[in-house]
């Protein structure tokens, strides 16, 4: 009995490992973490987070969308200018940055301005991995993370 058991926890172990290394299946395999929005000033607001991929594949992010906002856009920013983009790339065992200064979401057309303490529910849909549904705290308008982004 004992050896059973001893047994069945060796192979639970080895099962969740291997649900914690990179896919088999030659997919992306998304997480989102690091997410926040500033508090709006305006009719405007930004929403940075980071997506990782453990997968084999890469992935794009393709469009978002929030029922905070009549529009969501993705913005990257090259030598300090910013331009809506149709979507962003997320390389196999890698990650795409979404940040202060850098590739970032914009809300446009807020329906109504999210406080300090509230969540935003936003959908984020890729090229070919399923939608993923994060909320995004609210944090002061001038908060700026001292790890991550």
């Amino acid at each position: 009995m004992r050896h059973r058991a001893a047994a069945a926890l060796a192979l639970a172990g080895a099962l969740a490992l291997t649900a914690c290394g990179g896919s088999d299946d030659g997919s992306a395999q998304l997480s989102v973490g690091a997410a926040y929005m500033p508090q709006p000033v305006s009719d405007l607001a930004a929403g940075f987070l980071t997506i990782t991929n453990d997968g084999d594949a890469a992935d794009r992010l393709t469009s978002v969308s929030s029922d905070v906002a009549g529009q969501v856009t993705v913005h990257e920013t090259v030598d300090g200018a910013m331009r809506e983009v149709e979507s962003l790339d997320i390389p196999a065992h890698g990650s795409l940055v979404l940040e202060s200064g850098g590739n970032h979401l914009m809300f446009e057309q807020l329906k109504r301005k999210p406080k300090q303490g509230q969540k935003v529910s936003v959908e984020l849909r890729f090229a070919h991995s399923d939608p993923v549904t994060v909320e995004l705290p609210v944090k002061p308008a001038t908060y700026r993370p001292t790890t991550g982004h």
